[in-house]
């Protein structure tokens, strides 16, 4: 049974995740006693590191990690947790991040606000507080490639010589909330400390893959499949829209009421059509609804394929907007974009008359108890 809940669970999540030590030939992970390689790599603090910036620590825990990765994301906490544990013991933390941004694809991100590239990570860093040093190593990967990470997060923990102890997981259990068994970090860190060997010196990594500049591949051909897929408009009435504002689904609903001849409306559509594409595997749905005339189906159905938007669309069967407003919201105004967020049952979250601010709808929806940061 565990084994196909695995089979089921992990083809959603992937091509992201790693399950072992193996790598290919080109990125071997680096081999317990060699020596730390060198790097030379931009903070989100804005300060240059090279590994001798740590040069005074008797221990050095390297975190390969990101923003994007939900096993990441799940050890945010207990990264900051060992970094106060650990610092006046006089045990440098540092991460850095291997991705290329450019090989993340949308549909990788379903369990993030926000991808890899170094301004999403000086807000991360910001936003979480980090208090260890956060380092970009996309454009060039040359750190990756010395040190050979299989997955976010991978720890590499050197010696007061330099030389690699330990490399592998943090502890044996993913999930915030329940207490691992195994603490592979601290208990590396701990012998360390204490001039004895680390009893393990290697364990096997699970998390997203790195995402090598060769990916970027799979980024071209996701748009390619995405401008394949049928885009469709139906026609929709009044009691229609209560019913979807009711939201008796099971899914988190993002609804967003535009029309062609709205400026802001067409100039923020392609962000819900990217959201859609982040969050359409988990248990979210996007629908556009068109506040046009009826009698303007074509021009707004050749809009909707320019976009691409091959979630659900609406377009009102009536051309009294006041009632397009009362069956929406009654606390809405009536200009347009106008934008809805509902749980099942109904219940608003969120309702925003004007553009949307993007970032903040993405946090709402990630943090939201249907959907989730973690697996």
């Amino acid at each position: 049974m565990k084994g196909l809940f695995l089979r089921l669970l992990l083809p959603a999540i992937l091509p992201l995740a790693a399950l072992s030590q193996h790598t290919n030939e080109e990125h071997k992970t680096l081999a317990i006693g060699s020596p730390a390689p060198d790097f030379k790599l931009p903070g989100t603090d804005g300060k240059t590191y090279t590994l001798s910036t740590f040069r005074n620590a008797d221990v050095l825990v390297i975190i390969f990690t990101c923003n994007h990765c939900p096993t990441a994301q799940a050890y945010e906490d207990r990264i900051i947790q060992l970094t106060k544990d650990y610092s006046a013991k006089n045990v440098a933390v540092v991460a850095i991040s291997p991705n290329d941004p450019r090989s993340v694809r949308l549909d990788e991100l379903g369990y993030t606000d926000m991808s890899d590239s170094f301004e999403e990570m000086k807000i991360r860093a910001r936003n979480k507080k980090y208090n260890f040093p956060y380092l970009y190593d996309g454009d060039t990967q040359a750190s990756a490639k010395a040190y050979g990470p299989v997955a976010t997060p991978h720890v590499f923990i050197f010696d007061k010589t330099r030389k690699l102890r330990y490399q592998g997981r943090i502890d044996n259990v993913e999930k915030p909330g329940k207490t691992p068994t195994e603490l592979n970090t601290r208990d590396a860190i701990e012998a360390l400390l204490q001039n004895k060997p680390v009893a393990v010196e290697t364990t096997k990594v699970f998390g997203c893959s790195v995402k090598w500049a060769d990916k970027n591949a799979l980024v071209k051909k996701g748009f390619e499949e995405w401008a394949k897929e049928p885009v469709t408009l139906n026609s929709i009435d009044e009691a229609g829209l209560k019913e979807l504002v009711k939201n008796s689904s099971d899914k988190l609903r993002l609804i967003n009421v535009w029309a062609t001849w709205c400026g802001p409306c067409v100039t923020e559509f392609p962000e819900f059509v990217s959201i859609n594409r982040m969050y359409r595997r988990r248990d979210f749905e996007f629908i556009s609804i068109s506040a046009d005339d009826p009698g303007k189906k074509d021009k707004v159905l050749k809009f909707l394929q320019q976009q691409q938007a091959s979630n659900t669309n609406y377009l009102f069967s009536s051309d009294d907007k006041y009632k397009l407003i009362e069956a929406i919201d009654p606390k809405w105004q009536g200009a347009l974009p106008y934008t809805l967020l509902v749980e099942p049952g109904g219940k608003i979250i969120y309702g925003k008359q004007g553009p949307i601010d993007p970032a903040e709808i993405k946090r709402m929806i990630v943090d939201n108890r249907l959907i989730g940061r973690f697996y």
